[in-house]
């Protein structure tokens, strides 16, 4: 598979790989934060197995698959450890690439993930059983696929595929969060896909959950967005943007 990616910012020190959401390519996920985490390190956006400029290929969607599309670019690229941020499905990838790939891994920021299907609120997982293709023309998500896929007829197919995969989400047992060794951060929206207990039990799994006056901060963080969706996060660039880059910077 052609894969596309960009590359951006400075060639110094670990790049961070972006790797965005379902029905997204770079742009919709990523247009306004790149260019400002770009300004201080290496940034590589990735555009998954048909999504954005890349081509499908004759292969159904799965997180295993998407992660080691994204090692052998990183092997590609010379690239032997990134840190990663993923939103949404991109944030199921990187948790993947953290608990299968951990050498190739630095520091994750994961944006709306859940580690299993509990995480997610009732009916969501179901309701997206019913969406077809047309309910989403005229979106920033469509309007994209449009100006960049190489087949822009392509679009049911792609919606046709992540249903299939929303219907087979990868499912994480908490002692294989716990094992994560990358330092993470999680970003979650207040009115997000997922649902908040479910975060901070991952937040709790991963090391955080405790007073760190008293013990030290943990190498894993929370950010709960105020006022906020989940398709909205990308909007929260002038947040994110300074949280990730001082959560990155640390030794």
């Amino acid at each position: 598979m052609d894969i596309y990616f960009e590359a951006h910012g400075t060639s110094e020190g670990r790049p961070l790989l972006l790797i965005h959401g379902a029905l997204s390519g770079i742009g919709t996920s990523f247009g306004t934060i790149l260019p400002m985490l770009a300004k201080t390190r290496r940034v590589i956006a990735v555009e998954l197995q048909a999504h954005g400029r890349t081509p499908d290929i004759d292969r159904p969607f799965t997180v295993e698959h998407f992660a080691a599309d994204v090692v052998a670019l990183l092997d590609r690229l010379g690239v032997e450890r990134a840190d990663v941020f993923g939103w949404s499905m991109g944030a199921s990838v990187g948790l993947r690439l953290g608990t299968d790939h951990p050498e190739r891994v630095g520091r994750l920021v994961l944006a709306s993930v859940s580690f299993d299907n509990a995480g997610v609120y009732p009916g969501l997982l179901e309701g997206i059983q019913d969406l077809q293709p047309e309910h989403l023309h005229g979106s920033e998500f469509h309007d994209e696929y449009l100006r960049t896929a190489p087949d822009p007829a392509g679009w049911g197919n792609l919606v046709t595929k992540m249903k299939v995969l929303d219907a087979n989400l990868p499912q994480w047992t908490p002692e294989q969060i716990r094992a994560v060794v990358a330092p993470t951060m999680l970003v979650l929206a207040d009115s997000d896909i997922i649902r908040p207990e479910h975060a901070v039990w991952m937040f709790r799994l991963l090391g955080g959950g405790v007073a760190g006056d008293v013990t030290g901060l943990p190498a894993c963080r929370l950010a709960i967005l105020p006022g906020t969706t989940h398709t909205s996060i990308p909007q929260r660039a002038d947040w994110l943007a300074p949280m990730i880059d001082e959560f990155l910077d640390l030794v």
